[in-house]
């Protein structure tokens, strides 16, 4: 069924998306940027989970960056299986730390706080929500993940692989307002999400109304299908890349939205 999760495809998102959100974190939240402060070196967190690719991320007083940086101290968290590392991001479940000292440190210390602030960023509490600057950043945090989890699903689900194989080669826009313009790139029906400030137009776009819409798409409040029919979702160059990618979107919110 559509409804159903396969946790394989849940730990590529969480891997590759929700954990990738903590660089946008450390751009945009004074709170990060004081936990990096305290951090002595820099340090690399490498995420091996059975039956993915290695994740890893790089984390200094200057921010958080992905992949392994030379000469940064490295900490390996092992994990048996994807579903014993969603139970992670979901709290209710440890890694196998693979560290010295100071890595033992840093995670009990910098990274299991940045992690707890993602989490209130990317699930906000209703006193959370009565702050319009920490709303706008939660959201801006979401379409980020949603960005990369549409990439994730899209090659790795089953439904997500379908719509997939209908998208044509060429550069889709999440954009909201004329401030944001996230990438996705698709080539040989694979998509891959880009962060960096785009240098090309793109072949297709999805434009979000405003932070509000986007918001309500991506918590699941609002459909991408509805929104687009509503107008709110705006659309514009090839549309069988849209029509596909707000596909893959909903398929994304069944991830994202439990």
């Amino acid at each position: 069924m559509l409804t159903d999760r396969d946790p394989r495809v849940l730990a590529h998102i969480n891997l590759f998306a929700v954990l990738g959100a903590l660089s946008v974190l450390a751009d945009r939240a004074d709170k990060a940027r004081t936990i990096l402060a305290t951090v002595d070196k820099p340090t690399t967190v490498i995420v091996k989970v059975r039956g993915l690719p290695d994740g890893a991320y790089t984390f200094s007083a200057d921010g958080v960056v992905p992949g392994i940086a030379d000469g940064a101290r490295r900490v390996t968290l092992a994990f048996a299986s994807a579903a014993h590392f969603n139970k992670m991001i979901d709290g209710k479940a440890q890694p196998v730390p693979i560290a010295g000292p100071g890595g033992i440190k840093f995670l009990t210390g910098a990274f299991a706080k940045l992690a707890d602030l993602l989490g209130s960023y990317l699930k906000p509490s209703t006193n959370d929500l009565a702050d319009p600057e920490f709303v706008a950043t939660s959201t801006i945090l979401s379409l980020h993940v949603a960005a990369a989890a549409i990439a994730q699903v899209a090659n790795e689900d089953r439904s997500g692989r379908f719509s997939a194989s209908s998208i044509p080669d060429g550069d889709i826009a999440l954009e909201v307002g004329d401030d944001i313009d996230l990438r996705l790139h698709a080539l040989d029906h694979r998509l891959a999400f880009d962060p960096a400030t785009p240098a090309t137009a793109p072949r297709a776009a999805l434009r979000f109304a405003d932070l509000d819409t986007a918001g309500d798409i991506l918590s699941g409040r609002a459909s991408a299908l509805g929104s687009i029919c509503d107008g709110t979702l705006g659309m514009r160059g090839y549309i069988p890349m849209i029509d596909n990618v707000s596909r893959i979107l909903d398929r994304v919110g069944h991830y994202l939205g439990e």
